[in-house]
């Protein structure tokens, strides 16, 4: 199995877990559309759609950087026909794309909570929905979301409840889509990391160097994602994955690999559940020399 001239279309893909993703199915001879926001060089952030085509070509694919703002529906829908265009179709859609802001309702300004909702909840149904006719042609269609299991617990809601609403929103879009394509052979599946990932959002806004040492690189979601995309359509579909759970029924053994500093023990992410062990092989705490 492999995902050679395979086309991915991949949100938020000019940096971290997007890139890492794309990254990962270039090493097999993908095609990849780096669907994303950043067009020049950002003072707080790493790469452009630019630079990704250059990693991402380097590594062995091929690239398609487009500028694509998924709150607006016609570039949208024109950036998934131009894919279709340039490399002759689409077969896998990557939702990576998301906002966050973690504060309570009363510091929560209204622009911001529109932001998180139209770019996470409705910018994963706009992709998947322009996606899908793409999509009905390909052997293996999967669609895959960065976002969480669905545990309706009041712990994830009184602290951000509009971030958790925005991020919900995906899922409930991939169980939506999940029933509602079966019959056309599509896969829509959910994908969310046990500990946090070391990407621009946990430097800049969720804790800085310290948090980034207590975190699992975005290989990690990477690899998982791959995976996924291995998987027959018609009959993996409606999952909503944690990364090494994942990636421990598949035989990967060696977690390790995967932190940012193994001295460290690793910091939870948002909106795992209780009953959502991590496998046998999987050491949460310092790593023992």
């Amino acid at each position: 199995m492999s995902l050679k001239n395979k086309t991915l279309f991949i949100t938020g893909a000019s940096r971290g877990i997007g890139l890492a993703i794309a990254l990962r199915a270039a090493k097999d001879g993908a095609n990849i559309a780096v669907a994303a926001k950043t067009d020049q060089p950002h003072p707080k952030l790493q790469g452009t759609i630019h630079s990704a085509a250059k990693e991402i070509e380097a590594a062995g694919g091929r690239a398609l950087p487009l500028q694509v703002d998924i709150r607006d529906e016609a570039q949208v829908a024109n950036a998934l026909r131009k894919t279709a265009e340039v490399f002759g179709g689409i077969d896998i859609v990557v939702n990576n794309a998301s906002a966050i802001q973690l504060t309570k309702i009363l510091e929560t300004d209204m622009k911001r909570f529109d932001l998180m909702h139209q770019i996470n909840t409705r910018g994963t149904f706009m992709v998947s929905k322009y996606a899908i006719p793409y999509l009905e042609k390909s052997a293996n269609p999967h669609i895959l979301t960065l976002s969480p299991p669905l545990d309706m617990k009041e712990r994830w809601f009184a602290p951000h409840v509009a971030y958790t609403m925005a991020k919900f929103g995906m899922s409930e879009v991939m169980l939506g889509l999940a029933g509602e394509l079966r019959p056309k052979g599509i896969a829509a599946n959910a994908l969310w990391p046990r500990t946090t990932i070391a990407t621009a959002a946990i430097q800049n806004l969720l804790g800085g160097a310290a948090v980034m040492k207590m975190s699992r690189t975005p290989a990690i979601i990477a690899e998982a994602a791959y995976r996924v995309f291995l998987k027959p359509a018609k009959q993996f579909t409606g999952n909503f994955l944690i990364d090494d759970t994942f990636l421990a029924a598949e035989g990967v053994s060696d977690f390790d690999q995967y932190r940012v500093d193994p001295s460290q023990s690793l910091a939870p992410d948002f909106f795992v559940p209780e009953d959502a062990k991590p496998p046998a092989s999987v050491n949460l705490g310092p790593v023992r020399k």
